[in-house]
């Protein structure tokens, strides 16, 4: 008979993929963190490693394009967790970027340590899954849905959907308790991710990654 193996069994647990979330709420335990603990749930159950991050409540100043990063492979300020967290974004299969709606945006807080996180990075973020998870009251989900996938889509990162865009609504994480239909977003949505991750495991045994070509960059200096 085949064994099946379950989140819990130790062998799967040695072969686990891991996903980093992000929490870019201020509040620990509020709306974003809500459904953030609704995708680790579904990820525990699938038997995928998670480490959870509190960005959102840090001093996270933003990037001013010094290029050091360049020359010492890490960013300039060593004030926060961007470095920390740099090396745990390299070892991990997935990332997800979860964050609050602010006057139609996410939280500046998580945009300045994603703009430094990204940048000061040089390591393949290739065949990285990435989720972008947005939390509002009413309106300003899309807009700023829209915002956190950029970071994926310049990185050669494949962007997990859900069955409905990836955000929870309300005021307080009581609210995003009833909104039912938000929760089942991010359980779909950390199955979608658990898939994604196995597959691109799979083939890039099978297949190896797509190359990479960068040696085109269009730039105009001279104005013209």
């Amino acid at each position: 008979m085949e064994q099946v193996l379950t989140g819990t069994d130790p062998e799967r647990r040695h072969q686990m993929a891991k996903i980093l979330l992000l929490n870019g709420s201020p509040h620990q335990h509020g709306c974003t963190a809500t459904a953030l603990e609704e995708m680790i749930r579904v990820f525990d159950e699938e038997g995928i490693e998670t480490e959870l991050i509190q960005v959102g409540n840090k001093a996270i100043r933003g990037c001013i394009a010094c290029g050091s990063c360049e020359k010492n492979g890490k960013c300039v300020f060593n004030d926060d967790l961007v470095n920390e967290v740099a090396a745990k974004f390299e070892a991990a299969d997935g990332l997800v970027v979860g964050s609050p709606v602010y006057y139609g945006s996410p939280n500046g807080t998580i945009l300045s340590f994603l703009d430094r996180l990204f940048y000061s990075t040089s390591f393949s973020k290739q065949m990285k899954v990435g989720a972008a998870v947005v939390s509002c009251r009413r309106g300003g989900n899309t807009a700023s849905f829209d915002v956190l996938n950029k970071y994926f889509t310049i990185s050669s990162m494949p962007v997990a959907s859900s069955t409905y865009w990836n955000q929870v609504h309300g005021f307080s994480a009581r609210d995003v308790k009833k909104d039912l239909e938000g929760l089942q977003t991010m359980q779909n949505l950390a199955r979608n991710m658990s898939f994604m991750v196995r597959a691109f495991a799979d083939a890039k045994q099978k297949y190896g990654y797509p190359q990479i070509r960068k040696d085109s960059f269009t730039s105009f200096p001279d104005g013209k």
